[in-house]
């Protein structure tokens, strides 16, 4: 397995970042390395995303979906399973911690994770960062 995590506080609420969370078309807005994204179906649980950058599509599957604290997508390459849980924690009034967590599993992660895992979360603080901007204008 491969993991890596990244992390911010906001002063914006757990409802609002999660609101521009569920609204997946608007993430071009806010995550520059996007040029478009599209949610097929409700943001819930088996829905799929479609990201589209300068480089790449990618298609997420929704596994997880709590209401105001957390998503999370998985992707499947190569035998890998991708998952990136997007988490929301309030650490005090008035602030919200952000975290994105990226595990790499499945036959070769060892191996793969190291080399394809940095290319993936390298954006992350920086995505973060975009996000509470964003939220907090």
């Amino acid at each position: 397995m491969w993991e890596c995590q990244h992390e911010a506080t906001s002063t914006a609420t757990p409802a609002h970042i999660y609101s521009l969370w569920a609204d997946v078309n608007t993430w071009p807005q806010w995550n520059q390395d996007l040029i478009q994204a599209e949610l097929y179906g409700p943001f819930a649980v088996n829905s799929h995303i479609m990201m589209k950058t300068s480089d790449d599509t990618i298609e997420l599957r929704l596994s997880d979906v709590q209401e105001n604290e957390r998503f999370v997508d998985e992707v499947e390459l190569d035998g890998l399973l991708i998952r990136t849980t997007h988490q929301l924690q309030v650490v005090s009034a008035g602030l919200t911690h952000i975290i994105y967590h990226m595990q790499i599993t499945g036959e070769g992660a060892e191996q793969l994770g190291p080399q394809i895992g940095p290319a993936i979360t390298s954006d992350f603080p920086d995505t973060i960062a975009a996000l509470i901007r964003y939220a907090e204008r």
